[in-house]
């Protein structure tokens, strides 16, 4: 990939994007294959959009989450699903980023339209095992998903 230079238009257009998606969110890779070893991307969320909780159980998995526009909300939960760690994530702000260790049950939500956070993990992406589901969390598209989004939004209110 050549020199990609990205600021304030080119967060547009990847929030543009993000609106006009299905699942209210979209993604720019860095890094060439799913195979690569290093894993780095922007991710564009409205707040609409349900990242069921998860864990990359791969011991070198640790995520690192940097907001670089808007609010994010991070949960952390215990195997149970009980909430242990919420912050809110923004630029310039007490919290703007967090690295979660492998094997944590998390997930992310956009507390306002146009945010966009960085997100770096290791590869490579194998989608039958990159992430482990929190049992207690709906599926995303379920019934219950938009129900289980707005009880992690509650820890935000």
């Amino acid at each position: 990939m050549a020199t990609l230079l990205f600021g304030q238009a080119f967060f547009d257009d990847l929030t543009a994007r993000a609106r006009a998606a299905p699942r209210r969110r979209t993604n720019v890779n860095f890094h060439p294959s799913a195979d690569f070893p290093a894993h780095r991307f922007l991710v564009a969320m409205e707040p609409e959009t349900y990242v069921r909780p998860h864990r990359h159980t791969g011991s070198h998995k640790d995520e690192t989450l940097v907001a670089l526009r808007g609010r994010f909300g991070l949960l952390v939960f215990d195997a149970q699903g009980n909430v242990t760690t919420h912050a809110v994530l923004a630029p310039d702000s007490e919290h703007s980023g967090a690295n979660i260790a492998a094997g944590t049950f998390h997930s992310t939500l956009a507390l306002e339209s146009g945010a966009i956070i960085m997100e770096a993990k290791a590869g490579p992406y194998e989608p039958t095992t990159d992430k482990d589901w929190g049992p207690w969390a709906p599926p995303e598209g379920s019934a219950g998903a938009q129900d289980y989004l707005r009880v992690m939004r509650g820890f935000f209110a």
